[in-house]
């Protein structure tokens, strides 16, 4: 299950990235063969609040695109412990929370010469794999997290425009 809610009202989102954002998470878990039911839980946000969110969870003061909030333990997309992360009523496994802001997104896409369609699949393929535990902060291991996240942006026909 995928749960989205828009907090925000300074970019619009139509269903259509609702659409966007479901489809992209489908397409990552599918990539690493997750067979679990599963939750993710998305939240739009404007600056402001993920400016507070990034402040109170990492002790950045600053506003940022997209937040990842992990809570399986995955590595490099295995799944290490489900224990105490598995909704019993609705047999899921709870991946964790993806928060994006709908400002940065919009003006990162202006930045980077693409649509926000593709900006907000990319952050959302980026927060996806970081719920199954890949990340970014070795050399090697970004290339493999971006190539991965580029694999599902061409499957879904996002290309990037700008290189």
């Amino acid at each position: 299950m995928i749960i989205i809610e828009n907090e925000q009202e300074k970019v619009q989102i139509a269903d259509s990235i609702n659409n966007l954002i479901e489809e992209t998470i489908e397409l990552c878990i599918r990539s690493e063969k997750l067979e679990k039911a599963y939750e993710v839980s998305v939240l739009i946000v404007d600056d402001d609040e993920i400016r507070a969110i990034n402040k109170e969870h990492r002790d950045i003061d600053k506003a940022t695109d997209v937040l990842s909030f992990p809570m399986v333990e995955f590595v490099n997309g295995e799944l290490i412990s489900d224990e105490g992360d598995y909704d019993m009523d609705l047999e899921e496994l709870m991946l964790g929370d993806i928060i994006i802001s709908a400002e940065t997104a919009k003006r990162q896409a202006e930045e980077y010469g693409h649509s926000f369609e593709r900006e907000i699949a990319f952050l959302t393929a980026h927060s996806s794999f970081h719920l199954l535990g890949y990340d970014h902060m070795e050399e090697e291991d970004e290339k493999i997290m971006i190539g991965k996240q580029e694999s599902i942006l061409q499957q879904m026909g996002l290309r990037r425009l700008k290189q």
